[in-house]
């Protein structure tokens, strides 16, 4: 595990995370659609604290939320939804994991990122059913007119400082040939309201602008930055954010290039 994956075994950023704007409705209708066998039952692989586990657990017959992260779980188990009777949570990586499927679906958010992608499809792929689909998702703010003004803060204070903007999860994963993709949408843009102070903290719950791995001081000036910065657009201590989540499916394999996996 990599020092930026390891900070979100932080009690401080598993707290962050429920600053992070919600998936939108619509991210879970779309679920329900893509599941065509029985038993209705979802593997959530990287859950962190549930942001797709606990809204879908109440539509399908069982979640099962896995992650390597205790604090993101035990937070997860704390939000609402997270004690639904639908919902089973693991501390675990998904390479070990604890699986009883069938699973008619899987879904992963950005956590997939940081697995290795050969050893958990392979791992996954015995507990599927004939015609599971795995989901990747991610989602979040949209055509923020102050984008210009807060990527140099950003990026002076972020510690992953090879960030690509280009990067594609998903056409990394079928570059090494481990997905059979299905299909892409993208969902219908929402409005969401979040106060200046909560939109601020949720940066903080990413692995590379964690408090814990700032200097001290640093967390304040990057604060400080961020809130002068998205002031003029802000109506009494509010900023309404456009969300927009993109989910993409297909079929998880074990044929890979040469070139090695995730």
């Amino acid at each position: 595990m990599t020092e930026l994956a390891a900070t979100f075994q932080q009690e401080a950023v598993a707290e962050a995370y429920r600053h992070r704007p919600p998936y939108p409705d619509e991210v879970f209708d779309r679920l329900v659609g893509l599941i065509v066998d029985e038993p209705r039952r979802v593997l959530d692989i990287g859950a962190g604290e549930g942001a797709i586990a606990r809204p879908l657990a109440p539509r399908v017959e069982q979640v099962v939320a896995i992650d390597v992260s205790a604090p993101m779980v035990a937070a997860g188990r704390q939000r609402p939804g997270g004690d639904h009777p639908n919902l089973a949570w693991q501390v675990s990586p998904i390479e070990t994991a604890d699986l009883d499927g069938p699973y008619a679906l899987v879904t992963a958010g950005a956590a997939l990122h940081w697995m290795p992608w050969q050893e958990t499809f392979a791992r996954i792929l015995p507990h599927l059913t004939p015609n599971a689909q795995l989901v990747v998702m991610g989602h979040g703010p949209i055509d923020q007119p102050w984008s210009a003004d807060i990527l140099p803060i950003i990026q002076r204070h972020s510690r992953k400082q090879d960030f690509d903007p280009e990067y594609c999860l998903v056409g990394a994963i079928q570059d090494r040939g481990l997905l059979d993709l299905a299909g892409t949408v993208r969902t219908a843009p929402i409005t969401y309201r979040q106060s200046v102070g909560d939109y601020i903290e949720q940066f903080h719950s990413t692995s590379s602008l964690a408090r814990g791995l700032m200097a001290p001081g640093e967390a304040a000036d990057f604060d400080a930055a961020v809130a002068e910065a998205v002031s003029p657009y802000a109506n009494d201590g509010w900023l309404d954010l456009t969300i927009q989540a993109e989910l993409s499916w297909g079929r998880p394999t074990l044929a890979h290039r040469a070139d090695g996996a995730g």
